[in-house]
């Protein structure tokens, strides 16, 4: 597997990026990113049902959508985003959920499932996840709450869940509501008297999937570089994407 360590934090960028390594790649690979202030949809949910506009628009949060389904999550420089993108004959996406679990287990943190494919530490949601298959291509990634505003992650997804929800260009179709859940960060459960920094901890997650035998690190190339960013300047940044789920738009 290729790990990428991306160190970009345009979301829109990152979005397109996943895209861009499940749709126009073969190989297999591990990418963890951050973005600064934003939230994610799912590609099936309502903007207005699922954040607090008003909100996210005085604080400066940045609101996308990606083109996996799931419920709609807050990120910022305290959550880490894990994505594995693979070929393979039959998806098993439990497999990269239970070595996320493994991770947090060897550095102290006893997590645990359920069946919506969350990780909890203590009756508390520390990562969610979401699903994409394309052709003989799958994708599983997830977020990793480790020192996030829950504040802020409260106050930007506080969405009219009352509200008739539809899908984007649908008349009749219902969007699909996100499962709300009590959350917590990880740097709360860690046993050590001396606080980890969220960059130590996320070289020990880099580390823990590139000492995998067969990994190594991978670098995008630069024409890499120029198809995921025309990916999201024609897609992911467009208003048309985020707010009509426009599936016209798609990589030339």
């Amino acid at each position: 597997m290729l790990c990428i360590d991306n160190r970009c934090t345009d979301v829109y960028w990152n979005l397109a990026a996943e895209e861009y390594l499940l749709k126009q790649k073969q190989q297999d690979y591990f990418m963890l990113w951050q973005s600064e202030p934003c939230v994610v949809m799912g590609k099936h949910q309502n903007v207005q049902a699922e954040v607090d506009e008003d909100f996210t628009r005085q604080q400066g949060i940045a609101l996308a959508r990606r083109f996996s389904g799931g419920g709609a999550v807050y990120q910022d420089d305290g959550n880490i985003n894990l994505s594995f993108i693979e070929t393979v004959d039959r998806p098993d996406f439990d497999t990269y959920l239970q070595q996320t679990i493994d991770f947090l287990k060897k550095i102290g943190v006893a997590a645990s499932a359920d069946q919506r494919m969350g990780i909890y530490v203590d009756s508390r949601k520390v990562s969610g996840s979401a699903q994409c298959i394309h052709k003989n291509r799958v994708m599983y990634h997830c977020t990793l709450l480790y020192s996030t505003d829950l504040d802020v992650l409260n106050a930007a997804l506080a969405g009219n869940s009352e509200m008739e929800s539809l899908l984007p260009g649908s008349k009749t179709v219902r969007a699909v509501p996100s499962v709300r859940s009590e959350v917590a960060n990880i740097r709360e459960f860690l046993a050590t008297s001396a606080p980890v920094s969220i960059k130590r901890f996320i070289h020990l997650l880099f580390q823990y999937f590139l000492e995998d035998d067969g990994n190594s690190v991978f670098s995008f190339t630069q024409e890499d570089l120029e198809a995921i960013e025309r990916l999201k300047q024609e897609k992911y940044a467009s208003e048309d994407w985020i707010y009509n789920r426009n599936e016209n738009l798609k990589l030339n």
